[in-house]
């Protein structure tokens, strides 16, 4: 079996303190993607770097306290590859993928369009690179499961308000459909939606820190693994950890064959 994690943190430090990387020891997966590190290079001590002996490899923003993404492997990755090649969105740390063997894990933390209007056309572009870029990857022929924060929530089922946020950033008709474009015309997978197809089930991995929405678990389903359709049909269970709390996001865990 080959368990793969992916988790926001929301900042490793804050995430540090909340037990996560004892959590992830016990948890003894194979590989951790992780985003939101919200940390540079100074800010890395030996625990977060190298955690009970992994190995992690990370994109760090120019900007102080923000965004940031790694990949937590056991085994030492032959290859990595920090940024996707974006003059823009390579600043912005938001990108790490490590090579092993035939397979490639990658860490994404796509950008949120909630702060302002800005933020939202700086998302769209953010998509108009990356499609062509996931594109690229598939034609490598190779097996990837790309993890992470992708803000996008997908479908109906993906959020609990759902009627009320149609006009929203993360739950636009113009970022559903680009998701769906992925998945349809591209031929990746929702390896998550795969095994648990349940039109009914409340399957969030994010909740606003405003109100209750923990609490009455008014959540969105906003993290993703991504993957190609190999790997994808080896998947063979997946859950949200919700036990505890590191972040407002919850870990995904998903095991493959």
């Amino acid at each position: 079996m080959t368990k793969i994690i992916s988790a926001n943190l929301n900042g490793i430090r804050s995430a540090a303190k909340k037990g996560f990387f004892e959590w992830m020891e016990k948890e003894d997966p194979d590989f951790v993607c992780v985003q939101e590190l919200k940390a540079q290079v100074d800010d890395m001590t030996a625990d977060f770097l190298n955690p009970h002996g992994y190995h992690g490899h990370f994109h760090y923003a120019e900007k102080k306290g923000y965004s940031g993404t790694g990949v937590y492997s056991k085994q030492k990755p032959d290859a990595v590859h920090i940024g996707f090649g974006s003059g823009e969105f390579d600043a912005e740390g938001r990108y790490v993928r490590c090579d092993f063997g035939d397979l490639s894990v990658i860490s994404v933390y796509c950008p949120s369009g909630s702060s302002s209007p800005e933020r939202q056309e700086a998302k769209f572009r953010f998509m108009d690179e990356f499609f062509p870029h996931l594109a690229d990857l598939i034609a490598e022929g190779r097996e990837l499961v790309i993890c992470g924060d992708w803000n996008i929530a997908h479908k109906e089922i993906d959020l609990k308000n759902w009627k009320s946020n149609q006009k929203n950033s993360g739950f636009l008709p113009e970022e559903r459909a680009w998701l769906t474009r992925l998945f349809d015309e591209q031929g990746w997978v929702d390896v998550y939606r795969r095994l648990h197809p349940d039109t009914t089930a409340e399957a969030y991995t994010w909740w606003s820190n405003r109100g209750q929405a923990w609490a009455n678990n008014v959540g969105w389903r906003i993290d993703y693994h991504v993957a190609t359709p190999g790997i994808s049909a080896k998947a063979t269970s997946a859950s949200i950890y919700k036990e505890q709390r590191f972040s407002d996001h919850s870990p995904l865990i998903i095991n493959y064959a």
